[in-house]
């Protein structure tokens, strides 16, 4: 089993790695750190340089939070998936067995979340992992 995080460097999805990493290690298994790095809009010369930014952001934030785990002794595999990050989540959730995902919020209302469709919303309905919401601090 596993700990799957979706990491992206909001916030919310600082103070959730630090949660995701208790509960490695409270677990006594890997964290895996998810980066959806599916670009919007159509293909074209404009989309692909959009995705190659995207995907050299979340390689960038994944190093981030790589080392943060490496630091803390949590066994740590690193995924940057092209998809939408809650589809990616679930994806990885099913591929390492994952015992919960986690994701931070940043304090959006509950009705914004419904009719844009936050990633933390998403995984609430789709998912069937538990799913750990982490706020930031307030």
């Amino acid at each position: 089993m596993s700990v799957v995080l979706g990491y992206d460097e909001s916030p919310g999805a600082l103070r959730a790695l630090h949660v995701a990493i208790e509960m490695s290690a409270a677990f006594g298994e890997p964290l895996v750190l998810v980066y959806g790095a599916a670009a919007p809009g159509a293909m074209g010369d404009e989309y692909t340089a959009h995705h190659e930014a995207v995907r050299e952001a979340g390689n960038l934030a994944l190093a981030h939070a790589l080392q943060v785990a490496e630091e803390a002794g949590v066994r740590t595999t690193v995924e940057l998936i092209d998809q939408k990050p809650a589809p990616a989540l679930i994806d990885a959730a099913a591929r390492h067995a994952a015992r919960l995902i986690v994701v931070g919020t940043w304090g959006e209302s509950p009705v914004r979340g419904a009719l844009l469709g936050s990633t933390p919303h998403k995984l609430l309905h789709l998912s069937s992992v538990p799913v750990l919401c982490v706020p930031t601090e307030s």
